[in-house]
């Protein structure tokens, strides 16, 4: 085998395997992430309360514990999509954008996170019971489904720490039938239902 031969076996080999390595790199389908955005909810007429508001990270229901888009097109049955995802868990999703809401309406002294040291008059806690795209005939829906409790830090009574349990259920129309869509829709249902909790808290804590 002459020189040139070697020379041009060499460069072939080497372009296989350049392109077996990008080929490994670059997947077919790239995977698309899908987060939650939406400008925290006003609420006006109200007078901010001196009370500090510790907010746990919500647990999730086992059928959405997951980043994957997960959607139901019939009864007892649910599916996920492969190649679009959430950017985070719906519980992680559903807490830090109830917290930023809360933090946003100016309506406590502080609103503190998970773990944090500090003392709080008030601990908020929380599920994630439904987080899905729910396909039916005529429309895609989003579907958030929450269930909160509010507990008083300082109550020697256990018996009484427990103020408020409430499970609130939204639908939203998806405007297109994608995951894009779906994202727009579950932003819309996690405003309204934020500005409920908000509203529900804080007349729970005035009233006290």
């Amino acid at each position: 085998m002459d020189r040139n031969m070697k020379i041009l076996l060499f460069c072939l080999s080497a372009c296989l395997i350049i392109a077996g390595c990008i080929d490994l790199k670059q997947p077919k389908n790239k995977i698309q992430y899908y987060t939650l955005e939406y400008t925290a909810p006003s609420i006006t007429g109200l007078k901010p309360l001196p009370v500090t508001l510790k907010i746990e990270r919500f647990s999730v229901a086992p059928a959405y514990n997951t980043n994957r888009i997960i959607y139901g097109r019939q009864s007892f049955k649910r599916d996920e999509y492969f190649y679009y995802k959430w950017r985070s868990n719906p519980a992680d999703l559903v807490t830090y954008f109830l917290s930023r809401d809360i933090r946003a309406s100016g309506l406590f002294k502080a609103v503190l996170p998970q773990g944090s040291g500090f003392p709080f008059s008030y601990l908020l806690e929380g599920s994630v019971d439904e987080f899905l795209e729910l396909d039916v005939t005529e429309n895609w829906n989003a579907v958030l489904s929450l269930t909160i409790t509010l507990m008083a830090a300082n109550e020697p009574d256990v018996s009484k720490s427990v103020l408020f349990q409430k499970s609130y259920t939204i639908k939203k129309v998806c405007k297109q039938k994608n995951p894009q869509g779906l994202a727009q829709a579950m932003s819309l249902a996690m405003g309204v239902t934020s500005k409920e909790i908000i509203k529900d808290i804080y007349s729970i804590v005035n009233n006290r």
